[in-house]
Formats: C-alpha cells, sequence, structure tokens
C-alpha cells in the first residue's frame, strides 16, 4: 500500500504486481482522462467520487465501489475531503484466474459490510504482500466471492456525443423537452431518436437518469431531501423519494446507507 498526497503521481503500471493498492485523503482533485494496463476497483470512506467515462458518469457514494477494466479511459473527481482508496488488479493475473466476476466494462458495485472491510484491507495491504498463497490469497478469494454476489447498480449515466447537445452539463438539470428542442433548433422528434441512438434511452428517460445520479451525488454531500428535491425540480420532497424508491427499491437515506447484509 501506498499513502499519496494529493499532488503525488502515482502510475500502477510501473510496478510489476498482481495487486495493488492505494490510499489518500484527498480535497479537491481532479485526475484527468488517462489510462493503465491494471484493472482499477476504487471507493471511498466518505464523501463522493465522480467518474467520468469516455460516454458514461457516475457518482460514487462511501457505499458503492466502481470497476473499471484495464485501458479504459477515464477522469476522476473529488470535492471536499475524500477517504480515497484504489485496488489496482493486473490483467494477466485475472486471467490467470479465470476471473469472471468482474465485467470487461465499467460499473458500479454495492458493497456490504464485508465486502468495505474487504476493500480496505487490500488496499491498505503492503507491496510485499504473497497474493498467490497463505492468507494473501485465502483473502482474494473471500474478496472474489464477494464481488461475485455484489449487486450491480443501475447508476451511470451514458452520454450522448451529437455536437447539438454539447452544452447538456451534469452540473444543470437539463431542460424538459420542448425547451431543449427550441433551443437547439431540432424537433423533439430528433432529440429522442439521437438520444436513442447514442444512449439507449428516451431524453426524458435519460432526463430521469440525470436525476437520479445527481440525487446520489448530492446526498453523497449530506444535503437535505428538500434541498435535492429542490434542485432537481420535484414538487416537494415526497415526490422525491417515490421517484428514488420507484427506482432503486429503498428509500434515499436507506440507500445511501447501504446493504445490511
Amino acid at each position: 500500500m501506498v499513502w499519496l498526497q494529493q499532488s503525488d503521481y502515482f502510475d500502477p503500471d510501473n510496478l510489476d504486481m498482481p495487486v495493488i493498492g492505494i490510499a489518500a485523503e484527498m480535497g479537491q482533485h481532479d485526475s484527468g482522462f488517462h489510462q493503465h494496463d491494471m484493472g482499477q476497483l476504487l471507493f471511498t470512506q466518505r464523501g463522493c467520487i465522480k467518474i467520468t467515462l469516455e460516454n458514461q458518469i457516475s457518482v460514487l457514494p462511501p457505499t458503492r465501489v466502481a470497476w473499471i477494466p484495464p485501458r479504459t479511459r477515464h477522469r476522476v473527481e473529488m470535492r471536499g475531503s475524500v477517504g480515497y482508496r484504489s485496488i489496482y488488479l493486473n490483467s494477466n493475473y485475472l486471467k490467470s484466474l479465470e476471473m469472471e466476476s468482474l465485467s470487461t466494462r465499467s460499473e458500479v458495485l454495492e458493497a456490504t459490510p464485508l465486502l468495505q472491510a474487504l476493500l480496505e484491507r487490500i488496499a491498505i495491504s503492503s507491496f510485499d504482500s504473497d497474493w498467490h498463497q497463505g492468507k494473501g490469497a485465502n483473502l482474494l478469494v473471500l474478496f472474489f466471492d464477494e464481488i461475485r454476489e455484489a449487486r450491480r447498480e443501475p447508476t451511470l449515466l451514458p452520454l450522448p456525443f451529437d455536437r447539438r447537445l454539447a452544452h447538456l452539463s451534469f452540473d444543470q438539470l437539463p431542460s424538459p423537452l420542448h425547451i431543449l428542442a427550441t433551443y437547439i433548433g431540432a424537433s423533439e422528434k430528433t432529440i429522442t431518436r439521437i438520444f436513442q441512438r447514442e444512449t439507449g434511452m428516451n431524453y426524458q428517460q435519460w432526463r430521469q437518469q440525470w436525476r437520479l445520479v445527481k440525487a446520489i451525488e448530492l446526498l453523497a454531500q449530506n444535503k437535505t431531501l428538500s434541498y435535492v428535491a429542490q434542485e432537481l425540480g420535484f414538487a416537494n420532497d415526497s415526490a422525491f423519494v417515490t421517484f428514488f424508491r420507484k427506482i432503486m427499491g429503498r428509500p434515499p437515506r436507506e440507500y445511501m446507507a447501504g446493504s445490511k447484509s
């Protein structure tokens, strides 16, 4: 494990190890777009992490973990105090294990208390840990079992790449379809077709997904339900809670607390 200062540069590909853990206390931080040959699991003890991929955005609260496959271009942004942890996994090592629990696509997983403990334990392990036998190997067996069973989260926001939609921002609630159509000078039908083709969702579905992911970011920043409901254009707290529960299967505060199993 390496404790990093916020300004430190670290390249896991320079180290010939099957598993590498790092930890850092971050304030404002932006990694910029980059990629590495090793796969990466990243998570946080507090605060939240915004992850931008080539055509997706996700927000990671402390009860979730993101998987970024090898050679996937991505950007990591943090605001405020974040207890950052990252585990890098050598792709050849994963192949040797015939590791099927980690997808070839980026995904967000729910982290049970046991999985959170395993993530932390591996992240702070020393560089000379033996992951092929003994305690280290046993730890990874349990870890990968938990990864395999972890619930996959529907919290990735696909991004359209049509130039007419370049002004859409994760920082501002997207306009209703009829207003967007007027703004960009395209018909509602055309916009719907673009979103369906480029995101797999129609515009209304995409806007709802935007609200979901943004809600998670705001809740991770300890914003009140009233604040989140107002920021996301809901009539009241109850409407927001109903919306969130319908998609995620539980109310916002319960979701942010994570799995109790």
